[in-house]
């Protein structure tokens, strides 16, 4: 299932899409239900990950709002 979505994160906003499945696999982020993940801020991606890394997380913004989709669907 695809989900999209926003989190504000020090009065900044970045934007997500994720794919989410039922289980885990070994193409998710950490074993887990999250195989892809695209996160923008100011219209620039900050984090993408296909079942693999494309775009690391460099930011601490684009760390918390990858922990935050993680915390709610991995």
């Amino acid at each position: 299932m695809w989900k999209e979505g926003a989190i504000l994160i020090r009065g900044k906003v970045y934007k997500y899409q994720a794919k989410v499945y039922e289980e885990g696999s070994e193409y998710g982020i950490e074993g887990g239900r999250v195989s892809k993940v695209m996160i923008k801020h100011d219209g620039e991606i900050v984090v993408n990950y296909d079942r693999g890394w494309d775009v690391e997380p460099e930011s601490e913004g684009a760390e918390l709002a990858l922990a935050i989709i993680l915390k709610e669907n991995n």
